[in-house]
């Protein structure tokens, strides 16, 4: 794990924005038959799995993160089901012991067959709404504020907004500059944008700048997005030849999230 000074007595926080709106239901793009709500939902179990795994330690699930889902759509809120209902910041420890359900998945076993593995479930596929965007930010924002005020010396905290589309609910640039100037001693409070398309357009993963950015939505969450961390940078091109440069910024378009957080060392 690439994260410096992270402890159970000094622990950070990922806070995840996830697009619940309608156009969330529509196909994604380079995955056919798969709507962007579904791969959304799989990402983000899949991502509190494997962190849970990395740690867990002899002695049980250590709490070196906490973990907020936040769904923007009809509602703006936690997203979490089950026991986790209407729960923000959840210790990981928390997590481990509370899914919704365990869900039976199919996988290839290296020899031409299947087996069956056990899969949590702790968030579930949603597209309905429009996309307050904005409401979401601030939400953060009000964690975030909460989150530093007792954890000063915390590793950055690091947000990701996963969307589809534009904000109906004002200017996202404003919160979103809001959000990033929190900081804790160790600095600002990162926030990453996976732009998810139903166009078959070039891949982008983290740019230097917005010149090939195909769509005006684009641009703007371009400008919306830290720069990598150096650590992130460093890890990324040692473990993934990325060849990234020091003004990338953690922005993605049309790409698969799953590879995303795999470059950036997030699970």
């Amino acid at each position: 794990m690439g994260y410096i000074g992270i402890s159970q007595r000094n622990p950070t926080c990922y806070i995840f924005l996830i697009d619940q709106s309608g156009s969330m239901s529509e196909v994604i793009a380079n995955e056919p038959g798969r709507i962007k709500a579904d791969v959304i939902k799989d990402l983000i179990n899949r991502f509190l799995m494997n962190l849970v795994l990395k740690c867990t330690k002899e002695d049980g699930v250590r709490d070196f993160f906490y973990v907020s889902v936040i769904g923007y759509g009809i509602n703006v809120g936690s997203a979490f089901i089950g026991p986790l209902a209407n729960k923000d910041l959840v210790p990981l420890s928390e997590i481990s012991y509370l899914p919704a359900r365990i869900e039976e998945r199919l996988k290839e076993d290296g020899a031409g067959g299947v087996t069956k593995s056990k899969f949590p479930v702790w968030f579930d596929a949603v597209a309905d709404g429009q996309t307050p965007m904005c409401q979401a930010l601030n939400k953060a924002k009000g964690l975030l504020e909460g989150w530093l005020s007792q954890h000063p010396n915390c590793h950055p905290p690091i947000v990701i907004n996963i969307t589809d589309g534009a904000a109906t609910d004002g200017n996202p640039l404003i919160p979103a500059e809001e959000l990033k100037n929190l900081k804790s001693r160790e600095g600002n409070v990162l926030l990453y944008n996976i732009h998810l398309s139903s166009r078959s357009a070039t891949t982008i993963i983290f740019p230097n700048s917005d010149a090939k950015l195909p769509t005006q939505c684009a641009h703007l969450l371009y400008s919306m997005s830290s720069p990598l961390p150096d650590y992130q940078i460093n890890y990324a091109n040692k473990a993934h030849e990325m060849n990234l440069d020091k003004n990338c910024r953690g922005f993605v378009y049309n790409a698969d999230p799953i590879s995303v957080f795999l470059a950036l060392d997030l699970e």
